[in-house]
């Protein structure tokens, strides 16, 4: 991931999407040299979007359940 985003830096944007909030990816990554690179090169000139609700996934399952009515 760093050598693409090493790549891509100042040429293409690029798109993250992930689950995970930012403040746990040093965690996820495991390497701590190697998180704080990847993450200067994603969050540097970045937008940054963090929704907050509840799961579509789980607004379709509620709509779909057996018994629902169509």
């Amino acid at each position: 991931m760093l050598e693409l985003l090493d790549d891509r830096y100042g040429q293409r944007s690029t798109l993250v999407t992930s689950q995970m909030p930012v403040d746990n990816w040093h965690e996820l990554i495991g390497d701590p040299t190697l998180a704080d690179a990847i993450l200067d090169r994603l969050v540097h000139n970045a937008y940054r979007i963090n929704l907050k609700g509840e799961s579509m996934r789980k607004r379709v399952k509620k709509l779909t359940a057996p018994g629902a009515s169509d």
